[in-house]
């Protein structure tokens, strides 16, 4: 970690106070002003500044009608047992802004219950900011657990493993899992399975009392391609055979049907069982993810969705 200046700290300290008073207190920024001895024009700047280096965080606190209505209606046409919609960016629609802070919220709620709780993982890059996004809590009665690897083919790491993170930010006990997400043959995965500390964390994941999954695409920007899951000819072989999306890598079509493939022959994650009476929740947003969204809502492999206005509306608008 990089050691600040005596300086710097001072200005970060100083912009943690104005973003508290605004933020928090609910002060203006002229209240701001006098109240630190500076120009109107500092305080803005130092509200900005809390914001934009992380020291604050800035969670939306009320429902906005046209929002709602689009939960409402993606619930009801899909059987869903939660949807949220967030806002989009105007000048980005596609953008995920939001779901992070929509994601903490809803971990947060199940974090909070006294009762001991199972909380079952995916990766990603949405996971991962939602796990930063969390507040420090002291959740020793509840257990973590991945629902997936977080090695490639080679051994490396991946950097979207949100499980460890997360534990150090609530204090929970936690259970990663420690395979590659793809094994190099059905033997291998089979394998690995039988291990006992895998065996035991699968059947943990598979009692969950609620289950944050991601939703990935399968075009050449694709997550499974980019982080070194899947090689160039696998990604072709698995568009050639009608994939759009997949869930814990987990490959399915637009109709929600898992692939007959490679893929999904060797892929170690816990399976996530269709139509489940628990909550699975899947965060995602984006022009390039809404017909991954609609294959994985369509599967019943998630029954709680958290999405943005852009994408719910895309959602329904196809047949």
């Amino acid at each position: 970690m990089v050691k600040l200046s005596s300086a710097e700290n001072r200005r970060l300290d100083d912009a943690a106070r104005a973003g508290w008073l605004y933020y928090v207190a609910g002060n203006t920024q002229d209240d701001i002003a006098k109240k630190l001895g500076i120009s109107r024009q500092s305080a803005q700047r130092m509200v900005a500044l809390s914001v934009s280096e992380k020291l604050v965080k800035v969670r939306l606190d009320h429902p906005i009608a046209k929002c709602m209505d689009l939960a409402e209606k993606i619930s009801n046409r899909f059987g869903l047992l939660s949807c949220e919609v967030v806002p989009s960016d105007i000048s980005d629609p596609t953008s995920t802004v939001g779901l992070a802070q929509a994601g903490a919220n809803e971990i947060e709620r199940h974090l909070k219950s006294i009762q001991p709780k199972i909380l079952a993982m995916g990766t990603g890059r949405v996971l991962r900011t939602c796990v930063d996004e969390l507040a420090p809590l002291d959740c020793a009665q509840h257990k973590i657990v991945a629902l997936l690897g977080n090695m490639t083919s080679d051994g490396a790491a991946s950097p979207y493993d949100v499980v460890v993170r997360m534990a150090e930010r609530v204090n929970a006990k936690h259970y990663p899992m420690p395979l590659p997400v793809l094994p190099r043959s059905v033997n291998a995965k089979n394998q690995l399975h039988a291990m006992p500390h895998i065996a035991q964390n699968m059947n943990l994941a598979q009692h969950a009392d609620v289950t944050f999954v991601g939703v990935g695409n399968l075009g050449t920007n694709s997550p499974l391609h980019l982080d070194g899951f899947v090689t160039p000819e696998e990604l072709d072989e698995l568009q050639t055979g009608g994939a759009v999306g997949e869930i814990i890598s987990w490959v399915f079509d637009k109709n929600g049907q898992l692939l007959d493939c490679g893929i999904n022959q060797r892929v170690a994650s816990t399976p996530l069982i269709v139509g489940s009476d628990k909550p699975v929740f899947a965060l995602a947003a984006g022009e390039d993810k809404v017909f991954a969204i609609l294959g994985a809502l369509r599967s019943k492999l998630v029954n709680a969705l958290i999405t943005n206005e852009y994408t719910a509306e895309r959602l329904l608008s196809i047949d």
